[in-house]
């Protein structure tokens, strides 16, 4: 029985990593799809490298915090009660992927195991205390430091990296499956700082992909790690191959959202949400917070379309023949220029925050955001609080 419910423990990690690669794709590599600077399977393919680079170095850190310090009595981890946890997290990830909603897989974790430790009495409430204030903190944050540059600096910021805003027909990097072998496409690139943008670009999102490994891998293994039946680099590197294999598929659906659905990203854009995104959830990550990287990344897009949207050019941006932004979407693309009569007149006019980006898509992403951990956590609470086979 004890080698059953160990391979059920498992396959039930397995499943959480491959939901975890399906979440955390779209947040990490979204603005570097939505601005067409790299494919689908190229964005999967770098996932899951930096993630598991991730989940090998900072990762065991979290897995600690996730599997030692929340509950006070590790003992609580059997065998039995880890699969079930894993169980109602892999399911309500899944869930949040079904729709195509990046959810937060730490909040789905924390919430989970802290409903067993609180059936079973050993919650450590000052630990999940500090946890919760910082998912709180953090995409405030988040979201006003976007905001503050896409009101004040993203137009000087445009202006210095010289990047081309409109869409491309085609990424710039992709990968063809003609052939025995799939094989990599570079399309044509237009001068050197559309080449050193979408270089910026792609490497804060593999940033963005280290974090979330640092982060979210611990929301795979720790409640199986807990138990002490595994040793933890078996765990990890199993952990990050699920991962790998949910980004290259289920992960399809989140990059669609976070690439075109919210915003029609341009590649500054992109590079200033990579930035802060991954700033905050490193920092969070280097101290055992495991991070709420999803919301912490969709609330700095969200704020910085606010940003952009409450901006209203100024007669010394005019004179510099910097243009009011063209609506096309969650944020914008500045598409063509203006003359510095019809600034003036966008000036008067300036375009309202909503108009900006999608307020529909934006809402359903935050209400799935919170709804899939709750459900995690309500689920597991009634598991082991009413079902007799897991009651504590």
């Amino acid at each position: 029985m004890s080698a059953l419910l160990l391979g059920v423990g498992v396959l039930v990690a397995l499943f959480v990593g491959y939901n975890i690669g399906g979440s955390t794709t779209g947040p990490a590599f979204g603005p570097a799809v939505g601005a067409d600077v790299i494919g689908k399977g190229v964005a999967a393919a770098l996932m899951s490298v930096c993630f598991a680079l991730g989940a090998l170095t900072v990762g065991p850190e979290v897995v600690h915090t996730l599997a030692g310090d929340l509950l006070r009595d590790q003992s609580v981890f059997t065998l039995r009660s880890s699969a079930a946890v894993l169980l109602v997290i892999g399911g309500s990830l899944f869930l949040g992927n079904y729709v195509g909603i990046p959810t937060s897989t730490s909040m789905t974790a924390v919430g989970a195991v802290a409903a067993l430790g609180f059936a079973a009495g050993e919650l450590d409430r000052s630990v999940l205390s500090e946890i919760v204030t910082w998912w709180l903190v953090a995409p405030v944050v988040g979201f006003w430091v976007a905001a503050v540059v896409g009101r004040y600096w993203y137009p000087r910021l445009r202006a210095w990296l010289a990047l081309e805003e409109s869409r491309r027909e085609r990424p710039l990097v992709r990968v063809v499956s003609s052939g025995i072998t799939p094989r990599p496409v570079v399309e044509s690139i237009d001068g050197r700082r559309e080449l050193s943008g979408a270089i910026a670009v792609v490497a804060v999102g593999c940033l963005m992909a280290y974090a979330s490994g640092t982060s979210n891998i611990a929301n795979a293994v720790a409640p199986l790690y807990a138990t002490g039946e595994l040793e933890l680099d078996p765990l990890l590197l199993l952990g990050s191959a699920a991962v790998a294999v949910g980004a290259f598929t289920i992960a399809r659906r989140t990059l669609e959202t976070l690439g075109n659905d919210i915003t029609a990203l341009p590649l500054p854009a992109a590079i200033v949400v990579a930035v802060i995104s991954s700033a905050i959830v490193v920092s969070l990550s280097a101290v055992g917070i495991p991070a709420s990287f999803v919301i912490v990344a969709t609330m700095s897009i969200v704020g910085l379309g606010w940003g952009r949207a409450s901006r209203t050019p100024t007669l010394s941006d005019v004179s510099r023949g910097e243009d009011a932004p063209t609506v096309v979407g969650a944020l914008t693309a500045d598409g063509e220029h203006d003359s510095p009569t019809s600034n003036t007149q966008e000036t008067a006019d300036a375009p309202e925050a909503a108009s900006l980006f999608n307020p529909s898509t934006t809402a359903r992403v935050v209400v799935m955001q919170n709804v899939v951990p709750l459900i995690a956590t309500v689920g597991a609470f009634v598991l082991f609080e009413f079902v007799p086979l897991f009651r504590y």
